[in-house]
């Protein structure tokens, strides 16, 4: 069987390359994960051990979808497969199967960003600081930044001086002493202590360099100095590393992604091969067409021009209502009107810089009786969800103070506030005996959960938990909300069996890994009904047939922070890239709208139309006021060129 069929010629190079470094700038929609898939697949039928290829995303959705691919291809179930998974997956892997060297326990609890902010704010009012003076999102942000530039806290206090950074500095290693004391480790150290581990230990780095001689890194563009730093040192002896990306799509630099690692990928690896995959297979031509030329004014980039086989398609609709009321009205409107024109809800996508734009959005989906799904409430950030995989993870590890102190009191045990307080300081002595014997009774529940994790299988632990808790019995007879509740956790009992096929104790270590480790794009699994409402950063690597681009005004797309004057050329450069990206979701129609006035923080701001509207060549545009199917009191406002 030929697995080169159904390749373009540029495709067929990457997957018939095999040995030495590779560069694939992989335009939106130029089938990058088709070329990876069949490029591992070529390896293996030319004699490499699967277990020799490392492959390397950004999403749990990305890595599935990757998967997925690489075993229909492979098309025998029980062989050995490659490692796909996330940076942050990879950085797990590497720290539990090293736990011992970096002196933590296997199980560490992994904080997520409201556990981290919680830390911070406990460690601010150690050291006698009001949190409301000095903001726990903004410290943990500094801290975040540092880590994954690979700056040390003693680099950070040699490189930064004043009254601030001796705050940032004392708390910095004040988080750094509660995440020791439980267990813990927080989603930046999955990367740098792994980075750290592979540059300062020769022996684990020799390790991994031989098991995995051919790797493979998805938007390359996307790596910050850490993920670049891992993806080097496992690259370093054998030489044979396969980099995809896209530097018109490198939209997260307040994340930390250095645009840099991509246009220097050549200097890096001075013999390394470059090939372009400019073919879409996703979009219109028309939407090419708007997108290039978007593109093209930016300076910071590799020249390359996306074209398709595809048909010319619509042009492009604009409108502008007279307020964000107006403008969601419109797009709920049109949102239904597609929907009645056989149109799945699914495939309509609105994109928002901005996430409070949801909020008039929302209002007038509800009213208009128009299905609706937005991105960013996930499954196990629900209280419930947390709730159980909390004793869990307590029972695990006993030093997770965070864990303690969300169930200590789930179902309420009568355990107020001073008694907890002393039972996180050690002085448990003073409590009665009455509270002591709550205490102890809570801790026997956790070492029964315990000894659960190492015999049972995953679903059969969190039905354990759900009545030896009292949860069952306490939410199955309150409120509809608890009810509810009830209903999610019978959920993740369902979610629960996928892991219930692994060894046991392994299926519930992944569970607690993949729950710590998910992502907005997850709930996309669910695949409802429903338009999806979210920003164009978790729209990446996301299409739809159509998409709304909502709220397109001069400081809001493309974005000017409140407290700049102007705004940089390479902050001006990024948003051009978030707007192709949004632009390149598409794949047969787009809707570009604005507001003349818009409400923010309570007041009425007069708008001017955005530049990457007034970028648009006029013919690619449709203005006709017939396309609207707005009926209001309001007139609305069309742009006349």
């Amino acid at each position: 069987m030929d697995h080169t069929k159904g390749l373009n010629k540029e495709q067929k190079e990457a997957v018939m390359h095999k040995n030495g470094p590779l560069l694939i700038i992989a335009g939106a929609g130029a089938g990058k994960t088709k070329t990876i898939t069949h490029r591992i697949l070529n390896l293996i039928n030319s004699g490499i051990d699967p277990r020799s290829i490392l492959a390397i995303t950004f999403t749990n959705k990305a890595a599935k979808e990757m998967r997925e691919r690489v075993d229909k291809l492979l098309e025998i179930n029980n062989q050995e497969k490659p490692f796909m998974s996330t940076f942050h997956s990879l950085g797990v892997h590497i720290l539990k199967e090293n736990s011992r060297i970096l002196g933590i326990i296997r199980n560490f609890t992994i904080y997520d960003k409201n556990d981290s902010k919680r830390a911070i704010k406990d460690a601010l009012e150690e050291a006698g600081l009001d949190p409301k003076q000095y903001e726990p999102a903004k410290i943990i942000s500094i801290i975040s930044r540092n880590k994954g530039d690979m700056i040390s806290l003693e680099q950070y206090q040699d490189k930064n001086k004043g009254y601030f950074t001796k705050v940032v500095s004392d708390i910095w290693k004040r988080y750094e002493m509660i995440l020791k004391k439980e267990n813990a480790l927080d989603f930046d150290d999955l990367l740098v202590k792994t980075a750290f581990l592979l540059k300062n230990n020769k022996e684990v780095r020799e390790y991994y360099q031989n098991i995995w001689q051919y790797i493979h890194i998805d938007e390359y563009q996307d790596t910050n100095k850490t993920q670049y730093e891992i993806a080097t040192l496992l690259s370093e002896k054998h030489k044979n590393i396969c980099c995809v990306g896209d530097i018109d799509q490198m939209i997260y630099s307040w994340r930390g992604a250095t645009i840099e690692n991509i246009l220097n990928f050549e200097k890096d690896y001075p013999n390394a091969k470059v090939i372009l995959l400019e073919q879409n297979y996703r979009s219109t031509q028309t939407i090419l067409t708007v997108a290039n030329r978007i593109i093209e004014k930016n300076t910071m980039r590799r020249e390359k021009r996306l074209f398709t086989e595809n048909e010319e398609g619509e042009k492009v609709t604009v409108y502008a209502g007279y307020d964000e009321i107006e403008e969601a009205r419109f797009v709920a409107d049109t949102s239904r009107d597609l929907i009645a024109s056989n149109i799945s809800p699914k495939e309509i996508a609105v994109l928002y810089r901005a996430n409070f734009q949801s909020r008039a959005l929302e209002e007038l989906f509800l009213s208009k009786n128009v299905p609706y799904q937005i991105l960013g409430t996930r499954f196990f950030e629900r209280k419930e969800i947390k709730d159980i995989l909390s004793f869990v993870r307590a029972g695990l590890n006993p030093e997770s103070l965070v864990d303690i102190r969300r169930i200590i009191n789930v179902p309420p045990r009568g355990i107020g506030k001073v008694s907890l307080l002393k039972i996180l300081s050690g002085k448990e002595t003073e409590l009665t005996g009455a509270m002591r014997q709550r205490i102890t009774d809570f801790r026997m529940l956790l070492l029964k959960i315990k000894e659960m994790v190492l015999k049972n299988k995953p679903s059969e632990i969190i039905k354990f938990i759900l009545q030896e808790s009292g949860l069952e019995k306490i939410l199955k007879n309150g409120t509809e909300e608890d009810q509810e509740r009830l209903e999610n956790i019978r959920e993740l009992v369902t979610l629960a069996t996928k892991y219930d096929l692994l060894p046991l104790g392994d299926g519930m270590e992944k569970l607690l890994e993949d729950a710590a480790l998910a992502s907005d794009q997850d709930e996309l699994e669910k695949n409802q009904e429903a338009v999806k409402l979210m920003t164009v950063h978790s729209a990446k690597g996301l299409e739809f047939d159509h998409v709304f681009i909502v709220g397109l005004e001069e400081d809001l797309f493309p974005h000017k922070k409140f407290n700049e004057s102007e705004v940089n050329d390479e902050e001006a450069e990024e948003e051009r890239r978030l707007f192709y990206v949004a632009l390149t979701r598409a794949r047969k129609k787009i809707y570009l709208t604005y507001a003349h006035m818009r409400t923010i923080f309570g007041s009425k701001k007069a708008n001017t139309m955005s530049q990457f509207i007034s970028d648009i060549d006029e013919e690619l545009l449709d203005t006709d006021q017939t396309n609207s199917s707005v009926q209001t009191g309001v007139k609305a406002i069309f742009i006349d060129f």
